[in-house]
């Protein structure tokens, strides 16, 4: 119905672009957005991130908004990420939902990234005696510092070939009670699909994401004060800061090979970032250039093996790293498990293994109203 599909591109358009307008200045931040890189769903993983051109169910809110279209069924999705040897905790859910009498798909997608169970200990501090208390773990209490983003998702066919997405952004970071920051942007995708090849593109932040940052004085005013804590942040504590962060190009290209009972899928993707990352990366001037590969081999629709390579860096030296990902599915019915394992090799190595769980069930659209 083309009032529906006017209605809710319009809607989306309206969150994306609904950014307040503060006059202080904005700073440019590198890497930004990178707690979303992660993404959902362990089959990304398992296929070095490379996703842009065919991904096409739930997790496509992320990945690129405009593989919603091709969702057929309503789509429920979990995913449990353990990342630097288990001390960050990464979550994401997700539901998708094809719009009744249209050809439109929504979907909602939430990320959670975070460490829990941080101790704060000034309260443990006797300011009077200017010495620890003689019970101080009965002062101590916990915080959380935490990423978060929810996604609202639209899309639509076309053409035959040719599908379109769009999905509005709300971000919020937040260090326990004493600072959080809001912010909001637009991704925009495509997806072009013939015979045997698929194209894809994410124009991610297109509206370049503005994040705005608060501090809570109070709660920090301890750490300033010099017969407390040495005057951590002397006279000049903290205080709140707008944020930019520049739009990002994903382009990818697929292709799919049936042959026999088997399905191989292929995958390279291109992130291009405009935030002069320079160090450790390929670049052109201010723009870095992120690779991803990925293949997926799949036997009669029913298990699947992945394997893909990411994280391509340089040396001070000039010489080339790469971390390998490899991963597996198994579908049974409407039931959909997929394991994802890198960070065993390469530089990301360093930073422990990362494991990645996610399940994803498809319904019958019209469950809910029988």
């Amino acid at each position: 119905m083309p009032k529906l599909k006017i209605y809710l591109l319009t809607t989306l358009l309206t969150i994306g672009l609904s950014v307040p307008g503060f006059a202080q200045d904005f700073e440019s931040a590198k890497y930004g957005g990178d707690f979303l890189s992660v993404g959902g769903g362990a089959r990304a993983l398992g296929m070095g991130g490379a996703q842009t051109a065919f991904v096409n169910d739930i997790t496509s809110g992320y990945w690129n908004p405009a593989g919603l279209a091709r969702m057929e069924d309503l789509e429920l999705a979990y995913m449990h990420s353990q990342r630097f040897a288990g001390i960050v905790n990464y979550d994401y859910g997700a539901l998708g939902l094809p719009v009744r009498n249209s050809e439109g798909v929504i979907g909602i997608s939430f990320f959670r990234q975070g460490i829990d169970g941080i101790k704060n200990t000034m309260e443990a501090w006797d300011f009077e005696n200017n010495r620890p208390r003689s019970n101080p773990a009965d002062y101590f209490t916990e915080f959380s510092a935490a990423d978060m983003a929810l996604f609202l998702t639209y899309a639509a066919a076309a053409t035959d070939n040719l599908n379109w997405g769009v999905s509005a952004k709300v971000i919020n970071h937040r260090l326990g009670p004493f600072a959080d920051a809001w912010g909001y942007s637009l991704d925009v995708g495509m997806q072009y699909q013939t015979s045997d090849y698929y194209f894809g593109v994410n124009l991610m932040d297109i509206t370049t994401m503005m994040k705005f940052w608060s501090v809570d004085s109070e709660e920090l005013a301890p750490l300033g004060d010099e017969d407390m804590f040495g005057g951590e942040f002397g006279s000049e504590m903290p205080e709140g800061q707008n944020e930019r962060v520049l739009p990002t190009v994903k382009l990818g290209l697929g292709r799919i090979f049936d042959f026999n009972d088997f399905q191989l899928t292929t995958a390279l993707d291109a992130d291009f970032r405009f935030e002069g990352r320079q160090t450790y990366f390929y670049n052109v001037g201010d723009i870095s250039i992120e690779p991803h590969v990925g293949v997926e081999l799949g036997y009669h629709d029913l298990i699947f093996l992945r394997t893909g390579v990411t994280d391509f860096h340089l040396d001070e030296e000039g010489n080339h790293y790469v971390s390998p990902t490899i991963g597996a599915g198994l579908k049974v019915g409407s039931v959909f498990l997929d394991y994802g394992f890198s960070s065993f090799a390469g530089i990301a190595s360093d930073l422990g293994f990362t494991h990645r769980i996610s399940l994803n069930v498809s319904l019958d659209p019209d469950v809910f109203s029988r």
